[in-house]
């Protein structure tokens, strides 16, 4: 692993650390937001280490993570899904207002799980580089 995917990788553990105080606060929409965070820098530290270069956007991000990840089955390509479906929570977190802006307790708590499992994965395509 490259040390700078290492930084990424490093910073979406401590952004799924927040998240997790957030939710315990009762911070739902807070703490979905820190979730999706915490999987688009591990994906970061995916593309950095193959790529020596970070997206710009989001979109950007979940472009080049598809590039990586085009060949691969199963729990990879649900890494795909998992930041898609969980950018809305950066755009509730980030612009949403009124009923617009409601995250539940349970919505957040799966957001958590899946970054979870989002940073672990990536930890091990980093750990043992099996993409090309």
């Amino acid at each position: 692993m490259t040390p700078e995917a290492a930084e990424y990788l490093e910073r979406a553990r401590e952004d799924l650390a927040d998240a997790r105080k957030i939710a315990a606060i009762g911070l739902a929409r807070v703490a979905a937001r820190s979730a999706y965070y915490a999987a688009f820098h591990a994906a970061e530290a995916l593309i950095i280490h193959h790529s020596g270069k970070v997206a710009k956007t989001h979109s950007g991000v979940r472009a080049e993570l598809a590039r990586l990840l085009k060949d691969q089955a199963g729990p990879d390509r649900d890494m795909l899904a998992y930041l898609a479906r969980n950018y809305a929570y950066k755009q509730i977190g980030d612009y949403a207002v009124g009923r617009d802006a409601s995250v539940t307790p349970k919505q957040a708590n799966d957001a958590i799980e899946g970054a979870d499992r989002f940073i672990e994965r990536v930890a091990a395509l980093l750990g043992t580089s099996n993409i090309k």
